[in-house]
């Protein structure tokens, strides 16, 4: 049998399946808000130091550089073992602490003083790409950045986003970095941020990288992985299968 749907009519397909995504993983987690709203600059030195740590460490690296480096400007003008110290509890501090220094310096040389304000007022792309000149700054990183700090429609995409959406069916087999640009199209503008936590907090508790708990988890039968494993079980049950097993 032919399949008559259409590209749109598949498209629309895959969108009444995001939403019901959604409404469950809301259902399971509720509506989240940010821990904390913060100012775009914050949110990026902020983002910069939640790279490959948990929340905790991330909070504590960022409390302790304000505490011994009150203004950006001292942050981006310290010597930079100082700021190393500082944010030594996110780990990689090698590493985070120059890209920190190094965007307060490329913010202050592109615009003259320390704020990223100006972003509200640009298209999103165009301050995507400005954020993402930034050494050190991924599409993730602008993304958060922009949605968190600006409320503009950018749709972050994490190592756990990326895995859970992969699963479902939502992306194809795609970079992390294209995956911004395919679920920005899928999920709507409204439900950005509510979503994006939403799958992060599944990817923690539900649909972990090694061992998903599929049999708990509440979007299972809408779940492409899941699916092929079943078919994968059955496969192995089957006579066929047995015999080919005892042939080899």
């Amino acid at each position: 049998m032919y399949n008559t749907k259409t590209m749109t009519d598949m498209d629309d397909d895959m969108r009444l399946r995001m939403v019901e995504i959604g409404r469950r993983l809301a259902q399971a987690y509720g509506e989240p808000q940010p821990s904390q709203h913060r100012d775009p600059v914050s949110q990026l030195v902020e983002t910069i130091l939640s790279q490959n740590t948990n929340d905790r460490n991330r909070d504590l690296a960022f409390q302790r550089l304000r505490a011994r480096l009150p203004t950006w400007a001292q942050i981006r003008d310290a010597d930079a073992a100082l700021v190393i110290d500082a944010i030594r509890p996110a780990g990689l501090a090698n590493q985070k602490g120059p890209h920190i220094q190094e965007a307060l310096r490329t913010i202050t040389r592109e615009r003259g003083d320390l704020s990223l304000d100006f972003l509200a007022d640009w298209p999103v792309d165009r301050a995507k790409a400005w954020l993402s000149s930034i050494r050190g700054v991924g599409p993730k990183t602008a993304a958060i950045v922009l949605l968190f700090g600006l409320d503009r429609p950018a749709f972050p995409v994490d190592t756990h986003v990326h895995r859970v959406t992969r699963r479902l069916g939502l992306i194809g087999p795609v970079s992390r970095e294209k995956a911004h640009d395919d679920l920005e199209k899928l999920v709507p503008p409204e439900s950005y941020s509510s979503f994006h936590l939403n799958l992060i907090r599944h990817g923690r508790q539900v649909c972990a990288s090694r061992r998903p708990n599929c049999q708990v988890c509440t979007l299972h039968d809408l779940c492409c992985y899941y699916q092929e494993e079943q078919h994968g079980q059955m496969d192995k049950r089957s006579p066929q299968h047995a015999e080919t097993a005892e042939s080899e």
